[in-house]
């Protein structure tokens, strides 16, 4: 249950990080926003246990799952801009 748990808060986490962080080199959508996002929740699960902030087994919550997603979606800006102007 708890990796369904973190797809469906990672796709809340990726509707919710594209209102707070939009931009021209971000993923217009929605699929690909929704793949970012729990990509994200699972990047915050991560560094959460890695942290000790979290149980092991224990997902991340919205709050953190946002966090994930802003630093995914950040990352997806810069390089999407560099290939960009490579092109």
């Amino acid at each position: 249950m708890g990796i369904i748990w973190t797809i469906i808060i990672g796709f809340l986490a990726g509707i919710i990080a594209k209102f707070i962080m939009p931009g021209p080199n971000e993923p217009s959508g929605f699929i690909l926003t929704t793949i970012l996002g729990i990509v994200g929740a699972f990047v915050a699960t991560f560094l959460g246990q890695a942290l000790g902030w979290y149980q092991p087994g224990e997902g991340a919550g919205l709050i953190g799952a946002v966090v994930g997603a802003i630093i995914v979606l950040f990352v997806w800006g810069m390089i999407s801009k560099r290939n960009a102007t490579s092109l």
